[in-house]
């Protein structure tokens, strides 16, 4: 199961390449949220690159802790592993690269095929936008017309996100706090409405709020 902490990864698919001696090394990265959307990603970009000679890959999981690469017949350590390890320095998970290799007729080394891997993956990543997901509750509020000023004016100091508003006998406010300050911003709640506020954790989520 996924633990509560804080993460990155990226928001949506992004590419960039290197031409080194010839060889194109097309990186692709895309945000997974598990294995089967990891090997999915990795068989869209093989099939869009039929006539390639190598499509290496990493990918990192925050369920399970998994970790899985390939050098896809490149030498071993050479493809796989510098991809993910680039996936580490970055911070990134829930991350999927795949290094798409076009050969140019001319031998790099392990060195060298180790530098070009793990450059055309950072390339990618510099092209992608990165969030930061937030762990978060999601609180239902109920409280009078007569505080609801109140409650839209601490809002923003806590750094909430109001995501349904309803207005009938009693005002009823959603919204998504950032799960480090959600005690003291139900006890300022409680304090500035003397105990007249309902306030129930419905939900634990994770939210960009990058």
């Amino acid at each position: 199961m996924s633990d509560a902490s804080d993460y990155k990864t990226v928001a949506a698919l992004s590419t960039d390449e290197l031409e080194e001696k010839k060889s194109r090394f097309i990186a692709s990265i895309s945000p997974v949220d598990d294995e089967d959307q990891a090997i999915a990603f990795i068989a869209s970009v093989k099939a869009q690159n039929r006539k390639a000679r190598h499509n290496v890959y990493a990918y990192i999981l925050r369920e399970g802790s998994t970790c899985r690469y390939s050098d896809d017949g490149e030498p071993q350590g050479t493809g796989g592993v510098p991809v993910l390890e680039t996936l580490k320095k970055a911070g990134l998970t829930d991350v999927c690269c795949v290094v798409t290799r076009y050969f140019g007729g001319v031998l790099l080394g392990t060195g060298g095929l180790a530098r070009a891997y793990s450059s055309a993956c950072r390339l990618a990543i510099d092209a992608a936008q990165i969030k930061v997901m937030c762990h978060c509750s999601r609180l239902d509020i109920a409280c009078d017309y007569s505080f609801y000023g109140r409650l839209s004016q601490t809002l923003p100091s806590f750094g909430a996100k109001t995501i349904k508003e309803d207005f009938s006998d009693t005002v009823k406010v959603s919204v998504i706090v950032k799960s480090a300050v959600t005690p003291d911003f139900k006890a300022q709640l409680v304090d500035l409405s003397n105990g007249k506020i309902e306030i129930k954790e419905t939900q634990n989520l994770f939210e960009d709020f990058a």
